[in-house]
C-alpha cells in the first residue's frame, strides 16, 4: 500500500491508451464496477481510503477507475477532492477477482481500526 494519494491511471476513467493493452478489464466493466462500488459500497471505499490509503480525514470516496494492478478512487479531504490509487495486493486478470480484492482491502481495512469486517449480504 502506498499510504500517499497520487494521481490515478488514465484508464481508469475508460480512456484506452498505449498502456492498456495489458489490461484485462474493458471500460464497460471498469464502469460497472465503479457503479456498483459507489451505488452499493460507499462507506466500504471510504473506510478504505481512510486506513489504507493514507486519507483518515476524508468524508467522501468514490471508485473512479481500476486496472489488474489496483483501484483508484476520488477522495474528499477537507473539501479537496485528491485521487488516491490503492493496489492489490496481486496483479489480477478476472473480473472475479475485483471483488476477493475489494473484499480483502475491506478485511485488512477492518483489522487495522481493531474490528471486525462487516458481513456481505
Amino acid at each position: 500500500m502506498t499510504g500517499q494519494p497520487h494521481r490515478p491511471a488514465s484508464h481508469g476513467a475508460g480512456q484506452p491508451s498505449d498502456a492498456d493493452a495489458g489490461q484485462p478489464f474493458d471500460a464497460d466493466t471498469v464502469r460497472a464496477v465503479c457503479r456498483h462500488m459507489n451505488a452499493d459500497h460507499a462507506d466500504d471505499s471510504l473506510l478504505i481510503c481512510r486506513t489504507l490509503g493514507g486519507c483518515p480525514d476524508a468524508t467522501r470516496a468514490r471508485a473512479t477507475g481500476l486496472d489488474a494492478d489496483g483501484i483508484d478512487f476520488a477522495v474528499a479531504v477537507d473539501g479537496i477532492e485528491v485521487p488516491v490509487r490503492i493496489p492489490f495486493a496481486r496483479r489480477i486478470s478476472e473480473r472475479a477477482e475485483i471483488r476477493r480484492e475489494v473484499v480483502r482491502m475491506h478485511e485488512q481495512a477492518c483489522d487495522a481500526l481493531g474490528g471486525p469486517p462487516r458481513r456481505a449480504g
